[in-house]
């Protein structure tokens, strides 16, 4: 009787061993599909569900002061989309609403200027807030992810991340 192996056992059709054929075969899938679906590694998403555009802002802005800052800026982004859509050949923004809302931690900008000058240009932190045309009544806070090239990059995201949770609790206990 033939007594079989493991890498007797892990071979694929035609004899190649089985992690290189059906290793590729999922790499190319994965690769596939990756291609086929648009997912920012650099931004991050949650949804507000249940809260309107006004009370989502609300919550946000409390969710910032709550934690001892300041809003710096909130910026009518929508405007901007929507004065300039005819000029560039748009019917006009897909947004119902859209607001960036800037605020700043000084302990966290001076670590990341202290550890690189250059730093200083994610400053200062935001979060978006959004409705699509297409999507009424669902309102998303997205922001950009600093990164995790330093500790005051990784900071800065715990702080948005933290910043955004509060902000969906907060609208969640305002339904």
């Amino acid at each position: 009787m033939h007594q079989q192996t493991l890498l007797s056992l892990l071979r694929a059709p035609c004899g190649a061993p089985f992690f290189l054929f059906f290793g590729r075969l999922f790499l190319l899938c994965g690769l596939l599909l990756g291609s086929a679906a648009f997912a920012a590694e650099d931004v991050e998403t949650r949804e507000m569900a249940g809260v309107d555009f006004s009370a989502a802002r609300e919550a946000l802005v409390e969710s910032i002061e709550l934690e001892g800052l300041k809003v710096r800026e909130i910026i009518p982004f929508n405007q901007m989309l929507e004065r300039t859509a005819a000029g560039l050949g748009k019917a006009g923004s897909p947004f119902v609403n859209v607001e960036i809302v800037q605020f700043c931690s000084s302990p966290i900008s001076w670590q990341m200027l202290e550890e690189d000058a250059s730093q200083i240009a994610l400053c200062p932190l935001s979060i978006v807030l959004y409705m699509k045309r297409a999507e009424p009544g669902r309102v998303v806070l997205a922001w950009r992810l600093p990164g995790q090239a330093t500790a005051g990059r990784r900071a800065a995201e715990v702080l948005i991340r933290k910043l955004a949770e509060r902000a969906v609790e907060i609208g969640q206990h305002r339904r």
